[in-house]
């Protein structure tokens, strides 16, 4: 069976199925997630009761379902998502993929190996780890996912180098992300916005094609990517 497979140099500790990243004292590294980890709890309800109504102006339901067309045929797939958070993937990932999923908050993915579990995936591996300093080797990843928190990312270039290094040379990449020309004016979305055209020019900037998707969602903009053929 395929695996995950991680650089030979990084060192972890899994606890509770959960792999933490540990520096040269061997401690595990903290990083601070946004909700804070003893909050993890209410995120869905978050999501569901104030980000998409109030924020996106869209819809949750919307949302999976576009995410359950897009990858109803995505089987036996090496997958990585960025930004995985309570494990909402089960929602629209077949559970025979193999699935790595990063993010930085330990209490989240708690929730997501709880999810992952009781949709029998047999491969998922959950990391608390940084997006932009992943521990996978080069070339390891068929599909890479990124919902709802590009804009949380501190450096887009570095992410959009970290992508383009661990995606296989025919892989692909899936986003939403929220966009500033379709927010309404009195609406303050946390993170960095950018355009639709900054996205393609960062993205193609480092080798990819950038395709929107015609899917109408709140403020929400899709779109995937792939490298040009070398």
């Amino acid at each position: 069976m395929e695996t995950i497979k991680t650089k030979e140099t990084i060192n972890t500790i899994t606890r509770k199925g959960i792999h933490h990243m540990v520096d040269e004292n061997n401690k595990i590294k903290k990083y601070k997630p946004w909700l804070g980890d003893m909050f993890s709890f209410l995120y869905d309800r978050i999501m569901e009761k104030s980000i998409f109504p109030k924020k996106f102006d869209g819809s949750l339901n919307k949302h999976f379902k576009i995410l359950k067309k897009e990858f109803e045929k995505v089987h036996n797939k090496k997958i990585l998502e960025f930004a995985a958070g309570s494990g909402n993937a089960v929602e629209f990932l077949n559970n025979d993929n193999i699935y790595a999923g990063v993010d930085i908050s330990s209490g989240l993915l708690r929730i997501a190996k709880k999810k992952f579990d009781c949709y029998k995936f047999l491969n998922a591996e959950l990391f608390v780890v940084n997006v932009c300093d992943t521990p996978f080797q080069d070339n390891n990843f068929d599909v890479a996912i990124c919902n709802l928190s590009l804009n949380f990312f501190e450096d887009i270039d570095r992410f959009i180098s970290e992508l383009k290094r661990v995606l296989n040379e025919d892989g692909s990449f899936f986003c939403s992300v929220p966009i500033p020309e379709n927010k309404k004016s009195q609406v303050k979305i946390r993170g960095k916005l950018y355009t639709k055209k900054e996205l393609k020019k960062s993205f193609e900037k480092h080798g990819f094609i950038f395709k929107p998707l015609p899917y109408e969602n709140g403020v929400l903009l899709y779109f995937i990517t792939k490298q040009y053929d070398n």
